[in-house]
């Protein structure tokens, strides 16, 4: 079958041009692993506008739930299928290939979203979710009061950082090499009195309490980091959380050599209409190379998209 569009991503990007595309009547297909994106890995998301509180899978199932309300003979879902590659073919169409099968289509939307890059050191794993978080928006409030640390010493590390410093005890933030954020933010940051960084050096360690296993709440008691100038030493402080900002990495590959995209990856947009460099190839959410990643600038950048493709489309028409 050919459908006027494809939308790879079943993450917020995803569900909400989903819906859209079903509510314009514009034949879809869908092509999703999995509904939820990255807030699937959050306990509890409370910035998600319209609701005060919900767990990450919860979110999930809301925006495939949406989808299909609205689906009806428009929209045709295909979960559990990956993107592998995009090809155009001759002067209009495309071709999305995926683990299960190949797909044309006029047009293309791509909202694969990213994945957090992650600690790989002792005690990272076991105390995920349990202290050792990947989002200040979503989780930073939980932590009022207490003691915690900040790893990255890039923009997102310092303005997780700001964040924090509103209602934390007190923020370390760990950098590998030299701070490289903006220096307004950076000022604004380290004349904090709360506020202590420390660049070149590396996490090395998180420890927890393993006697609280199964128990909600925040577990994390401390982190060891490695200090290599001016002389290589360890030093232990006592945090409750840590905020790992250490980059993200966008799915993208499929669409590697055809969409421009940056030096992380990211595909390259209009920001005033989602489109690629590539006539008939839109993209939202966090695969694109925007400022800011949460789940209500993907999903509105995937109306905005939405809207831009139901013109061209009557245009073609």
């Amino acid at each position: 079958m050919n459908y006027d569009l494809i939308i790879i991503g079943g993450g917020p990007a995803g569900a909400a041009a989903g819906v859209y595309a079903a509510r314009k009547q514009i034949k879809t297909l869908l092509i999703a692993e999995s509904f939820g994106g990255q807030s699937t890995e959050s306990n509890e998301i409370q910035n998600w506008v319209g609701t005060i509180a919900i767990s990450g899978l919860d979110l999930a199932k809301d925006l495939k739930e949406h989808v299909r309300f609205y689906a009806a003979k428009f929209v045709e879902i295909k979960e559990g299928e990956k993107a592998q590659k995009i090809d155009k073919v001759g002067q209009e169409d495309f071709l999305v290939t995926t683990n299960k099968g190949s797909y044309n289509a006029k047009m293309i939307l791509v909202s694969t979203g990213s994945l957090r890059r992650k600690l790989d050191i002792p005690g990272a794993k076991e105390f995920e979710g349990k202290g050792i978080t990947y989002c200040v928006s979503c989780d930073g409030p939980f932590f009022e009061g207490k003691d915690v640390a900040v790893i990255g010493g890039g923009n997102a590390g310092f303005e997780s950082a700001l964040q924090l410093l509103t209602y934390c005890k007190s923020v370390t933030l760990i950098s590998h090499n030299k701070f490289h954020a903006d220096p307004v933010t950076m000022e604004e940051v380290l004349a904090n009195p709360k506020m202590k960084a420390v660049s070149n050096a590396m996490p090395v360690e998180i420890k927890g309490d393993p006697s609280k296993e199964g128990q909600t709440g925040n577990m994390v008691k401390s982190l060891i980091y490695e200090i290599s100038e001016p002389s290589p030493k360890r030093e232990e402080i006592p945090v409750e959380g840590v905020f790992v900002e250490i980059g993200n990495v966008p799915s993208t590959s499929f669409a590697a050599g055809l969409t421009e995209m940056d030096e992380f990856g990211r595909i390259k947009i209009d920001f005033a209409n989602q489109r690629t460099s590539v006539p008939g190839i839109w993209a939202a959410g966090d695969c694109t190379n925007i400022l800011y990643h949460q789940n209500n600038i993907a999903a509105g950048d995937a109306v905005t998209a939405l809207e831009d493709i139901c013109i061209e489309l009557h245009k073609a028409k």
